[in-house]
């Protein structure tokens, strides 16, 4: 079944053209990965196929299947601000969602019984509990857990993860989503791996996470020089078939090559006296080698041997360091010794104090206790989330020249401020355009450009992935393979980690920082065994979390009742808890505890039958 069709789609910014006479079908079930450079246009192919943008051309058509819903996650959603979390991801045109967002509010506010009694009665009334459950699955899944939180005080990263939520629960038909794993943790990413692989799900994206596009998609979608090109396959499917191609054109360059310079030999020795048919031939043989210098790509690299800046002996050492914000531990008594061209990969959820450890790192956050110690010929280079702000009316060209008009190279040599740019793929047309101008991943390559070329001996990357395309990170991990000083890493794009670091800081949250000595894989593949281990070594399976979906072989009135049983469950043994509590304190007396001795037994007996019942349903 067809659910779009492009046909002759042209788009074009001024005098940029972004694609030309493009055409596209997508059908259902395809799950479609497109890659581009930055400022080539994959936004605004995306925006085109979500009916976001029109097309410009003559014969320009979209065809949508009119009866499919789509779903449509932008780089910068948009929410009102006055709107809380439930509010923002809900549709209030649902009878269900004013339902459960009735019981919802109730829920926060306990200590209005008639109220809470009231809406539970409409959850069992309207059958709701499984969309409720449904929803704060989602919710807690992206660590989206206080409900009545404005939007207004949420960062750009969790409203971008609200919308994603959003999306999810509305489940359209056909999905399209500008880069979905930023601001995701790993366990988010491969949660959303999983949920997106399945087989009814129709898809269009753009991702910078290669093992994201590996595992997901069956198709990719390359957007080069105006013009679309598909390959049918897996990212690594696509890196083969493209290898190939190029291959391809190569041989015929050279051969069609061979074939111009005797067309170029007869034109130099033709006579004066055919000047008609002489000018016809070197109109063709221009015309033709024109055409053939199209086939040969010059391969753009970023290759950049700067002077090293030699490192001593002392490099950086945190001795017992903390940190806290108000309640929230991020770090306790954390020392360790850097070693000169150490390659350390930081990981952990979000909001574990990642980017705080780096601050304390470089000396711009003290700790609260210990200390931290930078040897003298420590030049950190420090690539931060929010980037820099740059000034919107200056040209490129003009931003880099205002860090520095040159940069020292090895054997006494100098590279350019535009020399520069263009081995970051700005090519001297493009520096002399404005700052204001830049794509979203352009800004990017820009401020990663203006960290690197102050030569640092001890490089500090917080999420350098974010916005980024694909070609540019090939390029710039080639770079970092070679470089020669320390490196430190947060990233959620595990492709990066794994090719990058072969050390991990693992933070495991209330200050606690696993030491692990090897790859991003490695700690993975260490994971699930200890994960499986657990599982088959325990006789007794404990109730899910409210992040686990109920199983789907359950019926509507199962499913029901394996929710009501988790409650259930959860405050048996909160009441189990306080009892077992109650017999430690010393005043306890004997007829007390003869009765909490009574009901402790009787709670047992409900917890046995309560957890048998749910056994049953969760085998099913």
């Amino acid at each position: 079944m067809n659910f779009l069709t492009l046909e002759n789609i042209t788009k074009s910014y001024g005098e940029k053209i972004l694609f030309q006479n493009i055409s596209l079908r997508i059908d259902k079930g395809q799950k479609i990965g497109l890659i581009a450079k930055n400022g080539t246009g994959k936004t605004t192919l995306m925006r085109v196929i979500a009916g976001k943008e029109g097309a410009e051309g003559e014969n320009a058509k979209i065809l949508l299947r009119k009866d499919i819903r789509i779903g449509w996650l932008d780089q910068e959603p948009y929410f009102s601000p006055e709107l809380d979390v439930l509010g923002a991801v809900l549709d209030p045109s649902n009878p269900l969602v004013r339902v459960v967002e009735r019981y919802e509010h109730a829920l926060a506010h306990p200590e209005k019984t008639a109220e809470l009694q009231e809406a539970i009665a409409l959850m069992d009334l309207n059958d709701a509990w499984s969309f409720e459950a449904k929803v704060k699955e989602t919710l807690f899944r992206f660590r989206m857990e206080d409900f009545e939180q404005k939007i207004k005080n949420l960062s750009g990263g969790q409203q971008k993860r609200l919308a994603l939520v959003k999306i999810l629960l509305e489940e359209p038909d056909f999905l399209i989503l500008d880069e979905p794993t930023n601001h995701l943790d790993v366990e988010m990413i491969e949660w959303l791996e999983e949920y997106l692989q399945q087989p009814g799900i129709t898809l269009f994206m753009v991702t910078h996470d290669r093992y994201f596009l590996e595992n997901v998609c069956d198709n990719i979608i390359e957007l080069e020089g105006g013009q679309l090109r598909r390959y049918s396959g897996s990212y690594s499917d696509y890196l083969e078939k493209k290898a190939l191609r190029e291959e391809v054109e190569a041989t015929t360059y050279e051969r069609q090559n061979k074939l111009l310079k005797r067309e170029l030999e007869w034109v130099r020795r033709s006579p004066q006296a055919r000047t008609t048919k002489a000018k016809a031939r070197v109109d063709a043989y221009f015309n033709k080698k024109e055409a053939n210098d199209a086939l040969k790509k010059k391969p753009e690299e970023l290759t950049l041997h700067v002077k090293e800046n030699w490192m001593g002996s002392k490099v950086v050492e945190l001795h017992n360091i903390s940190k806290s914000f108000g309640e929230k531990k991020l770090l306790e008594n954390f020392t360790y010794k850097f070693k000169r061209k150490e390659r350390i990969g930081i990981v952990g959820p979000n909001g574990s104090g990642k980017s705080t450890f780096l601050q304390i790192l470089t000396g711009a956050l003290p700790p609260d206790t210990g200390k931290v110690v930078i040897g003298d010929t420590i030049i950190f280079g420090h690539y931060r989330q929010e980037g820099i702000q740059l000034k919107e009316d200056k040209r490129v060209i003009d931003a880099v020249r205002d860090i520095a008009d040159y940069i020292p190279l090895e054997k006494g040599k100098e590279l350019s401020a535009a020399q520069l740019l263009e081995r970051f793929l700005f090519t001297r047309p493009q520096q002399q355009v404005y700052v204001s101008q830049l794509s979203g991943g352009e800004r990017r390559r820009l401020y990663l450009l203006t960290v690197l070329m102050k030569n640092p001996n001890f490089l500090i990357l917080d999420e350098p992935t974010n916005d980024l395309d694909v070609l540019t990170l090939q390029v710039l991990e080639d770079f970092l393979e070679d470089f020669p000083g320390c490196l430190v890493v947060v990233t959620h794009d595990r492709y990066f980690m794994d090719r990058l670091v072969d050390h991990l800081f693992v933070f495991e949250g209330n200050g606690k920082i696993k030491d692990f000595n090897g790859t991003y894989a490695e700690y993975r593949a260490l994971k699930r065994a200890e994960a499986v281990s657990s599982n088959s070594g325990s006789t007794k399976q404990s109730p899910p979390s409210a992040l686990l979906p109920p199983p789907s072989t359950l019926t509507n009135t199962e499913r029901n009742e394996m929710k009501k049983l988790e409650k259930e469950l959860a405050a048996l043994e909160s009441r189990k808890k306080e009892i077992l509590e109650k017999f430690n304190t010393a005043d306890l007396g004997a007829e007390e505890a003869t009765r909490l001795s009574a009901e402790l037994g009787k709670l047992q007996d409900d917890l046995d039958g309560k957890e048998m019942r749910w056994l049953e349903l969760s085998e099913k």
